[in-house]
């Protein structure tokens, strides 16, 4: 590990004294390299991403196109520092340096996302086909968001609204060839006499995805759809928005079990007609979750100051269905033709079935949470330089169970936050900082089954002073030197403090505890970054202490109601506290030697642990391993960035049609990203083993299309990920840990095999 480090260091000091200056304003590739002209969120509002004290990742829309994924977790968790915690190809839970669930926010619409995201099954409510842009804020946002917001926070920002007197469309599709992925996307957006308006429908299926050892591996398919829809008004006075939006998503869920003479994964007969497990049809066990959102965002300009009002409703309902036959033998069919390294399954029709399954009217789990949040800020322009923001906001939610298990109480909650900021520019230095006090009250309510009570009624209140104090050191126009300290804060959520039952999609019994802490951390930022013509480099080093960590401990088989047959297959855990200590860096550096030529590699590593613990325990779980990537792409042509604002000739065009006139936008990129053996896990009960190190090959490729006028026809994206086919299984893989194949050795899936992708975007103009 040290010696990466020294490595990359040595890399880019290197390359940091071999480069020039001086910037050549003729040169077309060199805005791409260039941070002063990229906004990013702040609790002062809307800054240049050079004076922010905290690391932020922004990921354009660009780019998410020029990416292969499932779903837009995956997209983004390629960034430095960021990494995912996934249930097959459906599920993904982002991890910001080393810590996820509930200690990260996600906001999308303006609002934080509210979608029961303490499961380890449960993913991010989204369609990424109408993301713009991404903002992945890395350390304690307290000041911003209040709980949860400990780690970090990821924004998804929406598509940007057409300018006056513009209306466009586009038509985009997708196809993966490893699970068969099938992905179309509508829009339809304008903007008339600053009237606005913006819809889309989306729609993706796909069915198992498949590796080298598994084969394909039942109940990993997935289907989703979504809706989205804007209307607005934009004045000389600010702006007013209602946006509405939709989300279904129905996961399979797989249960990695194993037939102990063949070692090959089991599946229901009656679920795979044919034994087709290339068919988009759910089978049980599967997840069934709707998302509901309305948004109405307000600006109004105040004098020298802005006064932004935002409420959002969200109406999240999470489904999950179980065969009630399961114990069966008869209903088992074991995939007697797949083999290690063969797809027997290649000749089966692909066929996208109507109707549920047997036995699954009822669901098991069903959590109905209701979310409304609101926010309320004031951003004031004031003398010499000085910013001031200040403002109110939190949520009310309540949660229901209509299932018949039960796995957390029902409960009300009720989150209020007030905080202050300021900032300051001087000739050299970006000065920022502020407070925030929050209150969270919960009530958690009383459940009685069958005579016996399973939840207590209790209540808890929460409250904090969180803050955050940074500068910025702009030592000229290409060094800055950025350092930040920040404190944060998480109340405890009802999993926490009220679980009890069994938890399916973690394979064990859960019991909460009523008198958790909250968790306090401190978090020290230094950065560097230097960005020039020939080379752009950041270095992020964090250092994070967490007072009243909490985590899951195994305790011997005690229940919190009477054991039955069933119950007695699953491992009993209760959540306990302890302190915590994270730290780690990030580094990333990108040269462009010529025009055409882009060398890019990043490091990124979190050493995570708990202190005063023996080794089986010091780790903390689900720490994502050391990764190195390394990209090299070459850019063949870019005759939009001539005539991106000019109009096309078409009499030009025509004389000179040459292959770039064709081709716009054109490039090819080979990557690589080792992930490093990972030796610092949570061993304890065998709840984590180490993991390999493994190397991914990619390959991508891209371009526009041109008309003979100069228009764009459409944008092309060929993707390869994986491309050696190399059989590997991520760290954060919750199927690591399924059945061991008893032929082979192996325990658990591994993760999907060679993917290719074709992209296609039809943009339309009107």
């Amino acid at each position: 590990m040290k010696s990466a480090y020294i490595a990359l260091m040595l890399l880019c000091v290197c390359t940091i004294a071999s480069a020039q200056s001086e910037p050549d304003s003729a040169d077309i590739y060199f805005h791409h390299l260039d941070l002063d002209e990229v906004v990013v969120s702040s609790p002062v509002g809307q800054i240049k991403r050079k004076q922010s004290a905290t690391p932020v990742s922004v990921v354009t829309q660009k780019t998410l196109r020029q990416t292969a994924s499932s779903n837009i977790i995956e997209a983004v968790a390629k960034q430095p520092g960021v990494a995912q915690v996934t249930t097959g190809a459906g599920i993904s839970k982002p991890i910001i340096r080393g810590l996820g669930y509930n200690r990260i926010v996600t906001v999308a619409d303006g609002v934080r996302q509210e979608g029961q995201q303490w499961g380890d099954e449960h993913g991010i409510e989204l369609d990424g086909q109408g993301i713009g842009q991404v903002e992945i804020l890395k350390g304690p946002a307290s000041l911003m968001y209040g709980s949860d917001a400990m780690a970090g926070v990821v924004i998804f920002h929406p598509e940007a609204i057409e300018a006056d007197g513009r209306m466009s469309a586009n038509i985009s599709t997708e196809y993966q060839t490893n699970s068969g992925l099938i992905d179309y996307s509508l829009r339809f957006g304008g903007n008339k006499k600053g009237f606005v308006w913006n819809g889309r429908y989306s729609e993706k299926f796909a069915h198992a995805y498949k590796n080298k050892y598994d084969g394909y591996v039942p109940g990993t398919q997935f289907h989703e759809r979504a809706a989205n829809a804007l209307l607005g008004i934009n004045r000389n006075w600010g702006f007013s928005h209602l946006t509405l939006g939709y989300y279904h998503i129905t996961p399979s869920m797989t249960e990695g079990e194993r037939d102990p003479e063949t070692g090959n994964l089991l599946y229901d007969e009656d679920q795979y007609p044919g034994n087709n497990l290339k068919t988009y049809c759910k089978a049980l066990p599967y997840q069934q979750i709707r998302h509901y959102k309305a948004v109405l965002d307000n600006s109004f300009t105040l004098g020298d100051g802005l006064l932004k009002a935002i409420i959002g409703y969200q109406h999240n309902r999470r489904q999950e269905f179980e065969d009630h036959h399961h114990e069966g033998e008869d209903h088992h069919h074991e995939g007697e033709d797949q083999h290690e390294g063969e797809d027997q399954h290649h000749e089966a029709p692909v066929t996208v079935p109507e109707g549920s399954p047997e036995g699954s009217s009822d669901p098991c789990l069903d959590f109905l949470l209701h979310t409304l949040t609101y926010d309320a800020r004031y951003a004031y322009n004031a003398f010499e330089g000085w910013k001031l923001n200040a403002g109110i906001g939190g949520m009310y939610q309540r949660s229901q169970n209509a299932g018949e298990e039960y796995l957390i109480p029902a409960y009300n909650l009720f989150d209020i936050g007030i905080f202050a900021t300021a900032s300051k520019s001087l000739k050299h230095w970006t000065l920022s900082g502020g407070l925030r006090f929050d209150y969270r009250h919960l009530h958690s309510h009383t459940l009685w089954d069958d005579g016996v009570e399973h939840f207590s009624d209790f209540t808890r209140d929460f409250n904090a002073l969180s803050g955050s104090l940074g500068a910025v050191y702009h030592v000229n126009k290409h060094w800055n030197i950025r350092a930040n300290a920040a404190r944060g804060f998480r109340a405890p959520n009802l999993s926490e403090l009220g679980s009890n039952g069994i938890h399916h999609g973690t394979l064990r019994y859960e019991i909460g505890n009523s008198n958790l802490r909250p968790e306090h951390s401190w978090q020290g930022d230094l950065g560097f970054d230097y960005n020039g013509r020939y080379l752009s480099t950041e270095l992020s080093l964090f250092i994070n202490r967490i007072e009243n960590y909490i985590f899951a401990a195994h305790i011997p088989n005690i229940y919190g109601v009477a054991p039955s047959e069933s119950e007695e297959e699953y491992r009993t855990f209760a959540y306990r506290q302890g302190d915590a200590l994270l730290k780690g860096f990030e580094a990333g550096v990108d040269i462009h030697p010529i025009h055409q030529l882009h060398l890019a590699a990043t490091f990124s590593m979190v050493d995570a642990r708990q202190l005063h613990q023996p080794i089986e325990t010091r780790y903390l779980p689900l720490t994502p391993p050391a990764r190195l990537t390394a990209d090299v792409k070459w850019e063949f042509t870019h005759n939009g960035d001539h005539h991106s604002n000019a109009p096309h000739h078409s009499n030009e065009r025509t004389q000179h049609h040459r292959l770039d006139h064709i081709f716009d936008n054109a490039y090819v990129s080979v990557g690589v990203e080792h992930n490093f053996r990972q030796n610092h896990y949570y061993s304890a009960f065998d709840t984590e083993t180490a993991t390999p190190a493994y190397t991914l090959l990619n390959l991508s490729a891209g371009t526009d299309i041109l008309l003979r006028n100069g228009r764009k026809l459409c944008e092309l994206y060929l993707i390869a990920d994986n491309l050696l086919n190399c059989a590997y299984q991520s760290h954060l893989s919750r199927l690591k840990y399924t059945d061991i194949n008893r032929v082979t050795g192996r325990r658990g899936i591994y993760n999907p095999g060679r993917n290719v992708t074709v992209k296609l975007i039809f943009p339309i103009q009107f």
